[in-house]
């Protein structure tokens, strides 16, 4: 099942350079479906109860192209809970993350 976040009254802003989501090893993950490779954005997510920093996943041939400061938008993004070794939490995972018009921007 796909847990999906209503991001309408979200704001987001790009905290760290897309940076590619690795395994212990440094290797550069992929997705299994696909073989796309795997990415990670550092997000500032706002509402009106305050801010918090999540790392969101994108598979993609390339990263998203998306710059620090920039306003974005994840598209479908989705809440992945995960739980091992005693340990528990929250993955973030969306289709891919684009700039909102008149924001600053990768391109």
């Amino acid at each position: 099942m796909r847990l999906l976040i209503d991001t309408s009254n979200v704001t987001f802003t790009v905290s760290r350079e897309v940076q590619p989501k690795t395994d212990q090893n440094g290797v550069q993950r992929t997705e299994r479906a696909t073989n796309a490779p795997m990415w990670a954005v550092q997000l500032v997510a706002m509402d009106s109860s305050g801010a918090e920093v999540i790392t969101v996943t994108v598979a993609a041939p390339q990263p998203p192209k998306v710059t620090v400061g920039a306003a974005v938008n994840p598209l479908e993004l989705q809440a992945i809970p995960w739980a091992q070794n005693g340990r528990n939490g929250v993955a973030f995972r969306a289709t891919d993350i684009k700039a909102v018009s008149g924001s600053k921007s990768g391109s």
